[in-house]
């Protein structure tokens, strides 16, 4: 996982020392107006300024910030988990649902739709302490590849949004994640990956239980979401968790539109910007039809709102820091 920490740095000296900050973008509308928005707000004595404590950036996870195609990440781990924990429970034997992913078929575990998927992510994820889970996902992170490249997942990050995480770092923002996914499974690898503490992590979350064990506090994972950070659920997540309003924005999908929509609806100078997956070569194509990541509400707003677009195929010089 040091693999995504370690291009922050360099990006950061060189935005230090007024070299490119943005390597591997293209010179583009989209370069021109991220840079333009960094120099007009943090440009003390101009119009646009503001305040270091107010420079908050959000990032969606899942496809602006790694890979999501062709299945989440997170939904794989919870796969694998079902058929590690199976022999544990010789129950989900007899459970349709859990007979089809123990044996492969994620067709058949899919028809279960999204309340198959809470069943399932409630049994893979819970009955443990946050703490607990955090260290099971990093040792799943340090051992799965995608099928694709062959790669750690933590290796599957977008070095354009590295770079952007470290410019805007450099120029006195703080950066958080906003997920749709469980916030226990990002912030188990935020920091080491992106840079980002445990606590600029927002994200849906898993009912919790206090207990007391031996004299001391325990807390329990229940198998119940209580909240889903996604859609309209996005901006309540940033105003319950980071407490105040941001000044910019990054996503690719409808499920960051209200994200997008809050923070660009704001007084004084916003940036919107949404990642355009249209690069089947280098990594995946897709959006309106897309049974992940599905982009179409927001790319036909994206003009009227000012938000920009960023094609990865013409914008970006490389996808991961690798390639």
């Amino acid at each position: 996982m040091l693999l995504g920490l370690a291009p922050l740095l360099p990006s950061a000296a060189r935005t230090q020392a007024g070299g490119d900050p943005l390597p591997s973008w293209r010179d583009g509308p989209a370069k021109r107006a991220l840079l333009d928005f960094v120099a007009a707000v943090t440009a003390e004595g101009g119009p646009d300024f503001v305040r270091p404590p107010e420079r908050i950036a959000v990032f969606d996870n899942d496809g602006t910030l790694w890979m999501e195609q062709p299945i989440y990440t997170q939904l794989l781990f919870i796969l694998d988990r079902i058929r590690a924990l199976a022999p544990q429970n010789p129950v989900w034997q007899e459970d349709p649902l859990f007979q089809a992913v123990i044996a492969g078929d994620l067709r058949a575990a899919a028809a279960g739709g999204t309340a198959g998927l809470l069943r399932l992510a409630g049994a893979a994820q819970a009955g443990n302490s946050p703490e607990e889970f955090q260290r099971i996902v990093t040792g799943w992170l340090a051992t799965a590849r995608d099928h694709r490249w062959s790669r750690a997942y933590t290796q599957l990050v977008y070095q354009p949004m590295l770079e952007v995480l470290a410019l805007l770092r450099a120029r006195g923002f703080t950066t958080f994640i906003v997920s749709g996914g469980g916030v226990e499974f990002v912030r188990a690898f935020s920091e080491e990956t992106y840079g980002i503490s445990p606590h600029q992590v927002v994200g849906s979350t898993f009912a919790v239980h206090p207990g007391e064990q031996d004299g001391r506090i325990t807390l329990n994972r229940q198998p119940q979401v209580d909240f889903v950070d996604d859609g309209p659920g996005k901006p309540v997540g940033i105003a319950r968790h980071i407490g105040r309003r941001p000044i910019a924005a990054f996503g690719n999908s409808d499920g960051d539109f209200q994200m997008l929509q809050y923070t660009t609806e704001g007084p004084g100078r916003r940036l919107g910007m949404i990642v355009h997956h249209d690069d089947a070569e280098r990594e995946y194509a897709y959006d309106r039809d897309s049974h992940v990541g599905r982009l179409a509400r927001a790319l036909d707003e994206a003009p009227r709102r000012g938000w920009s677009v960023v094609s990865m195929r013409q914008e970006w010089m490389r996808v991961f820091p690798w390639s």
